[in-house]
């Protein structure tokens, strides 16, 4: 949901999104809640975080305090290493309704966090 938010706000930057142990495909939660908001990430392919380690970037984010903790170290290729932590959606139980209302919840959530980086940080 961060890189369909980041890449909404200006398709001129270099987005991409990877997880410490990605799941097969993107769920669809996301993809339903993300299509809410207006963004379309059904094209989006979880990917390991090791395909990325190896190359520059200005900025590395965490976004899961799991991956916080397991995300491989990016020593000379990131100008800075940042975490904007939420809770993980996929992980939440319960009624259907109350899974959606969690997905939507930490989406709005990421989308005030991540414009706010946007323009206070990127758009600079």
């Amino acid at each position: 949901m961060a890189q369909g938010f980041l890449q909404s706000f200006n398709n001129d930057i270099t987005v991409c999104s990877a997880g410490t142990e990605p799941a097969p495909v993107i769920n669809e939660k996301a993809v339903a809640v993300m299509m809410e908001a207006g963004i379309d990430i059904s094209n989006h392919k979880p990917e390991p975080v090791k395909k990325y380690a190896g190359e520059y970037w200005d900025y590395v984010i965490t976004v899961c305090d799991d991956a916080r903790e397991t995300c491989p170290v990016f020593t000379g290729s990131v100008k800075k290493m940042l975490h904007i932590g939420f809770e993980d959606p996929s992980k939440v139980s319960g009624t259907d309704e109350f899974i959606m209302s969690e997905f939507r919840r930490i989406r709005d959530q990421i989308r005030e966090e991540f414009l706010r980086f946007y323009e206070e940080i990127v758009k600079m």
